[in-house]
């Protein structure tokens, strides 16, 4: 049973580490993607193997976010897959469960069964329904919000931003049965007034892409996985990680500048 995600009523202002999480999107074919956010189901299987034959397992946000509470995520590694792409469910989750890994999906409820119609090019890719939101959870996956219909939610004005964070959270739950907990900023976009919709709307976390000084609990911090990642371009990642921060604070949304080396070049591809 995935545990619960308890949050304390106050936090140390001591720093500490974000957990490590890695950012996917579709998988399926990485040929014809001018975004690079398409992983093959090879590659994706190669990377599941390289978490495990590293002793990390990959869980749900709001697992690794629980664990982190109890202090003991050290070998716990978030996986998260944005857009709710309907190929999470037939090729991401069957090789999930393969490696004995979770994930959360955040999904759009405002564009149930509909396409990526926000990418102005690359192919139509098709995006969850009801019933695969529903296969997936019941397939140990979390569900979590990425807005009603992916948009930059930072250039939109007061009702449509708290509808976005709101109405998504509603439709889902009714969908599943359970409120979701977690948040995705669409593009990674987000600024202090999104940030505090979010908490209005009854999120315990949400996620980023790389945040900067807004980085905290409705601003987590997460690594690319592209299709180019193979196992020297991971561990450098996770080396990255663990140089660059960024660090939390408290659960407020907010936290310190992190110290950020510049990072070497990651190493290539493998033939």
């Amino acid at each position: 049973m995935t545990p619960e995600l308890v949050l304390p009523a106050r936090r140390s202002r001591t720093a500490s580490r974000a957990p490590w999480a890695l950012m996917y999107h579709a998988v399926g074919d990485p040929r014809d993607d001018p975004y690079l956010v398409t992983v093959g189901p090879e590659r994706l299987a190669r990377q599941l193997r390289w978490l495990s034959r590293h002793g990390l397992t990959g869980v749900s946000m709001r697992e690794l976010l629980a664990a982190r509470e109890q202090g003991r995520a050290d070998r716990l590694v978030g996986l998260t897959f944005d857009d709710g792409y309907a190929d999470f469910l037939t090729e991401a989750v069957p090789l999930l469960r393969e490696h004995g890994h979770t994930a959360t999906v955040f999904v759009l409820p405002g564009r149930l069964g509909g396409a990526n119609d926000w990418d102005a090019e690359g192919p139509r890719r098709p995006l969850l329904d009801a019933a695969g939101i529903r296969a997936a959870e019941a397939a140990g996956m979390e569900i979590g919000s990425h807005g009603l219909v992916h948009q930059d939610l930072t250039a939109a004005d007061d009702a449509t931003l708290a509808a976005e964070a709101t109405e998504s959270r509603r439709l889902i739950g009714e969908i599943t049965g359970t409120a979701p907990v977690g948040f995705c900023h669409p593009y990674g976009a987000l600024d202090t007034r999104t940030l505090a919709a979010v908490r209005r709307a009854g999120y315990a976390y949400a996620c980023a892409v790389d945040p900067g000084p807004l980085a905290g609990l409705y601003a987590l911090p997460r690594a690319y996985v592209g299709n180019r990642d193979n196992s020297p371009r991971l561990h450098a990642k996770r080396l990255l990680h663990r140089m660059r921060g960024p660090y939390l604070t408290d659960p407020s949304g907010h936290g310190d500048r992190p110290q950020r080396p510049e990072p070497s070049a990651l190493p290539r591809e493998d033939s």
